[in-house]
């Protein structure tokens, strides 16, 4: 900001007593730093007092803070720094007949345009600005439809940036939202794939209704690190707010790293794209304009103040200066290199080359990075061919004349922009210090080679800054070509685009090699699944039949193993019977004895004497001993018919009539 408007916009704050540094340079850019007509717009405003609150609803996990409740204040579109947040809209690209000193269009903010009751938006898309008058009584909804009409593109894939996002303001007035007389937005399409759409929508009411947990680090204050339970809805604005309620930095002075691109500061915790549930950042404070003043030779001492706007530092009470003599301000800004002499940290110095590069050259250029040189290799080159993207080193050198322009008017340019984001990793690098280019080089080196290196050693300074195409092709990682800083903006974005059609029809070669591959290996791989598996069912047979052979085998022992113990007992039972049985009797006793005929079921026939008082135990005893056991065999007298097993075994032979003379016949059970 030049020294002018540094007085416009203390002039105005001290006009207006707005303490809100964003929205004071908003507003005086949006009517060309015209002091009066700013004022102007600004007073009924401040008038009216339309202010909005928000209840800070702050849980800390690591410690506790009471965060007071207090205002919410405006979006720091144009001036938060860090990661991207809060963009201000990148330059339309001049036509390739301007070349690249030709003044970028801009909206007009000329007076007389519009009429009282009538609000104009300028709304960009690409390389377009669509002019759209409407009612201070339309709304959000009506621009959609316009741009519909214009664009053909459906108002449910429109994001409007530089405007409130959320569904609540889709239909109100803009009067009622106070919008000023010319407003300035960005149109950009929801993409179809990893957009927000409707096959989403249970997954953002889970993240609206969720509770995220952001990891805040606070860099400025010894890496101390606070934990805070948030609500989904909770807006990034509201974040920053309380962030300064517990870390005393201002949200114009807060730098952060951590938030996704493309989101602004009244973006909601769960349409930002952070992770859920929880999420890490960094924050620390930006160091501003130190103020000193002229040393007199004779007697003027010297006083140095490093000011946040807000927070002054008392001057020593006593100077030893005369009344009448007053030593002029000197407004001084360090101009800090984008990486510190001697870092020895790679990730480190890409870190701070990001953070002070937006710092320097403003919000608008294509996303660095940050990692190490090899980190950067492997996100861009080694990734299957459909990922693959196109590595690019910038190469910074504060010496290099060319670097202010390069930097401001080449790369914030949007067609560069998007060209790069789309289609490169892009890494960054200062080569201001000697020790620096070293490192860069070993780096180089280490995974490229030492050629890749020399060709980087050789770039002279005059002709940095520049932008290094790699490629890799095959198997080989080489350098394509090198865009040197005294290019215009047709060459730069001719080389970016040549680039691009190289790398992309090497591309589309290796994804189909790539499919090829992997459909050969596919069947082959199915061939070897059909293999296994056919090889697992013969196992599993033989497995089978193993198995009923061993059970058919178990099985079989075990009956012929019932079986031996079966004929084991009955073998010592027919032995106890015989050795208790009492012997025949000779014929020569009479009538005392009786003659037993047994026919046996195989058709022979046994004969033995019984004493007629014997007992028909001894007689069943007897065909136990002759094998034919009465739990196995009926003995069946043949008059009266009769199984003698069924009767009393006590009563003797003679009482059931089985004398002198009688046949049994024995019958299985």
């Amino acid at each position: 900001m030049s020294k002018d408007r540094d007085e416009i916009l203390a002039d105005f704050q001290a006009c207006t007593g707005m303490e809100d540094v964003t929205r004071a340079i908003s507003i005086l850019e949006e009517n060309n730093w015209d002091l009066v007509r700013s004022v102007n717009e600004v007073m009924p405003q401040e008038s009216q007092s339309f202010h909005s609150h928000s209840m800070h609803d702050v849980e800390m996990v690591s410690e506790v803070i009471d965060i007071p409740a207090s205002p919410v204040e405006s979006a720091t579109d144009m001036l938060s720094v860090g990661n991207n947040v809060g963009h201000a809209r990148a330059r339309s690209m001049p036509t390739l007949e301007d070349g690249f000193n030709n003044s970028v269009h801009q909206p007009s903010t000329s007076a007389s345009v519009t009429r009282q009751n009538t609000v104009q938006f300028n709304v960009q898309f690409g390389d377009r600005i669509i002019n759209i008058d409407i009612p201070d009584t339309g709304t959000i909804a009506d621009i959609k439809a316009r741009l519909y009409r214009e664009l053909k593109i459906p108002p449910c894939q429109q994001l409007l940036s530089g405007w409130a996002r959320h569904d609540q303001f889709e239909h109100v007035p803009v009067k009622s939202l106070m919008a000023p007389n010319q407003n300035a937005l960005s149109l950009t399409v929801k993409p179809t794939n990893g957009g927000i759409l409707a096959d989403q929508d249970n997954n953002i009411t889970e993240r609206l209704k969720g509770t995220y947990v952001l990891k805040i680090k606070n860099l400025s204050e010894a890496n101390k690190e606070y934990h805070v339970n948030y609500p989904g809805t909770k807006t990034i604005l509201e974040v920053k707010n309380d962030v300064y309620t517990f870390t005393n930095i201002h949200v114009r002075n807060q730098i952060w790293t951590g938030w996704p691109p493309n989101i602004d500061d009244q973006s909601m915790l769960a349409l930002s794209g952070i992770n859920y549930p929880e999420h890490e950042l960094t924050v620390r404070q930006n160091i501003l304009i130190n103020h000193t003043r002229d040393k007199r030779p004779s007697s003027t001492n010297v006083v140095q103040i490093d000011s946040d706007d807000e927070e002054y530092e008392d001057a020593s009470e006593s100077f030893n200066v005369d009344d009448d003599i007053f030593v002029d301000n000197v407004t001084t800004k360090r101009v800090e290199p984008l990486i510190p002499e001697m870092i020895e940290d790679e990730i480190v110095g890409s870190i701070s080359f990001v953070e002070r590069f937006s710092t320097r050259y403003g919000a608008i250029h294509p996303q660095f990075y940050q990692g190490t040189l090899e980190d950067a290799l492997k996100e861009a080159c080694q990734r299957p061919a459909k990922d693959k993207k196109i590595l690019g080193i910038y190469l910074h050198h504060d010496s290099s004349v060319l670097s202010n322009v390069f930097c401001t008017q080449l790369l914030g340019v949007e067609s560069v922009m998007q060209v790069i984001e789309r289609n490169f990793v892009f890494w960054g690098w200062d080569l201001t210090f000697e020790s620096n280019r070293t490192r860069l080089q070993n780096s180089v080196s280490n995974c490229m080679g030492a050629t890749a290196a020399m060709s980087l050693r050789d770039i002279p300074v005059d002709k940095l800054p520049a932008i290094i195409i790699i490629m890799k092709v095959r198997s080989s990682t080489d350098i394509y070509s090198v865009i040197y800083g005294n290019v215009g903006i047709n060459e730069l974005l001719s080389s970016l685009i040549e680039a691009v059609d190289v790398f992309t029809d090497q591309q589309r070669v290796e994804v189909k090699e790539e499919q090829e591959r992997a459909e050969r290996e596919l069947v082959k791989w199915e061939q070897d699944m059909a293999y296994r598996e056919s090889l697992e069912a013969d196992r599993a047979k033989e497995e089978a039949k193993r198995l009923i052979a061993e059970a058919e085998a178990k099985e079989k022992l075990r009956v012929e193993t019932e079986r031996s113990e079966k004929l084991a007992q009955k073998e010592a039972y027919r032995r106890e019977v015989e050795a208790s049985l009492p012997p025949e009797p000779s014929a020569e006793q009479g009538d005392s004895i009786t003659q037993i005929r047994f026919r046996l079921p195989n058709g022979k026939n046994l004969e033995r004497r019984f004493l007629a008082n014997t007992q028909l135990k001894v007689l069943l005893d007897y065909l136990t001993v002759q094998g034919y056991p009465n739990n196995e065999y009926k003995v069946i007298s043949s008059w009266p018919r009769r199984d003698l097993t069924t009767l009393d075994n006590t009563k003797t032979l003679q009482d059931l009539k089985l004398c002198p003379k009688e046949t049994v016949i024995l019958e299985e059970r």
